[in-house]
């Protein structure tokens, strides 16, 4: 048989997701964010769930070939915008939107050979300090593509840095709001965490809201909030099975480094999942895991294909029992991907990514 571990992608869960997200901003569209191959549980997996976006919203053209060849007809947004001149050519023949965020991409659009002109997201730089053009610069750069024949319409977007703290966004809205005031487009410039926590204000959600790791069950501010408090479902479940069970005495230690040592007997057992599969290695002793849907707690050393854990609660627990690393078990209780990234010292996002290619991957 295979080794027991399996990631399983819940596109129910993404789809209730989306929904949630449209609660929290009933009169915007909503861009479904995909980037990252839709956070690492594959954009095949999840469109199912997605289909009542409004748009897609990613970052690269094969990207958004792959949606067009789901059969995806409405709008898809290149995050970043193109890379080089000729990529504007496959923007023609897929109708793709994309960003503008510096000079060149607007050259490039002036000497480019096309038909059909281009939607373009003209991006501002109201204080990331990554892509978009200063506020002071905005306004001479909408000019320059509203003079090119080969723009269509222009919308205009931003990205806050702190939408998920406590510096908040108000600094980024008046500027974006001051820069862009009387030009004609549309908006777009809440990510997930202003969704959630700034939705409620209509200067924030304006015409278009980007869902990002909301769609996949993670909550953006974790952990002040969690996806209890936000009504999010985890889409992806990260499961294993014990492979063997060891009884251990006062003084024994467990794993490389002897990192832990029992201070009593202690029953434990051994998961098939390491730090080969996507599991996070600086995940110490304490990082929370579901034994057949009871909660405890690793012990030890996170090893390339095995964890171990404390079956104290789980005394029931044998070879064959269900290990839940994130997600729903099967008597469905949840274990936040959020929890496990906390113990890592990481956010969701970078576990979401990072499963490996080794872990089958199941539509569930």
């Amino acid at each position: 048989m295979p080794r027991p571990i399996l990631a399983s992608i819940h596109p129910t869960a993404v789809q209730y997701n989306l929904e949630r997200a449209r609660r929290a901003a009933p009169d915007a569209r909503i861009w479904a964010v995909v980037k990252a191959n839709a956070y690492g549980h594959g954009i095949e997996r999840v469109f199912e769930g997605l289909r009542s976006a409004d748009g897609f919203a990613l970052l690269d053209l094969a990207e958004g070939q792959r949606v067009r060849q789901l059969g995806w007809r409405g709008p898809i947004l290149l995050l970043e915008g193109v890379f080089e001149p000729r990529d504007l050519e496959l923007c023609s023949r897929l109708s793709l939107w994309h960003t503008v965020h510096c000079e060149q991409q607007i050259d490039w659009l002036a000497a480019h050979k096309t038909q059909a002109p281009h939607r373009v997201f003209l991006k501002m730089n109201s204080g990331m300090n990554r892509l978009g053009f200063t506020p002071e610069r905005y306004r001479s750069a909408w000019a320059r593509l509203n003079a090119l024949p080969q723009v269509d319409e222009i919308s205009f977007m931003t990205h806050f840095s702190d939408a998920d703290g406590a510096r908040g966004i108000a600094h980024q809205v008046q500027a974006f709001h001051r820069a862009t005031q009387d030009l004609p487009g549309e908006r777009c410039i809440a990510n997930s965490a202003a969704l959630l926590r700034h939705g409620g204000a209509a200067e924030v959600r304006l015409d278009w809201v980007r869902a990002g790791i909301v769609l996949y069950g993670s909550a953006p501010d974790h952990p002040e909030r969690t996806t209890a408090d936000w009504g999010l479902e985890p889409a992806m479940t990260l499961s294993s099975r014990l492979i063997a069970v060891q009884r251990l005495q006062a003084g024994d230690s467990v794993g490389y480094g002897s990192r832990f040592t029992a201070d009593g007997p202690l029953t434990i057992g051994v998961a098939a999942c390491g730090y080969a599969d996507g599991y996070p290695r600086h995940c110490d002793t304490g990082t929370p895991v579901l034994v057949d849907g009871v909660r405890t707690r690793t012990v030890g050393r996170v090893s390339m294909d095995m964890i171990t854990v404390d079956l104290t609660p789980v005394p029931h627990a044998g070879v064959g029992t269900e290990v839940t690393l994130w997600g729903r078990a099967g008597n469905g209780a949840v274990l936040p991907i959020d929890e496990v990234a906390q113990a890592a010292g990481t956010v969701g996002y970078e576990l979401m990514c990072a499963l490996a290619p080794r872990v089958p991957v199941v539509v569930a």
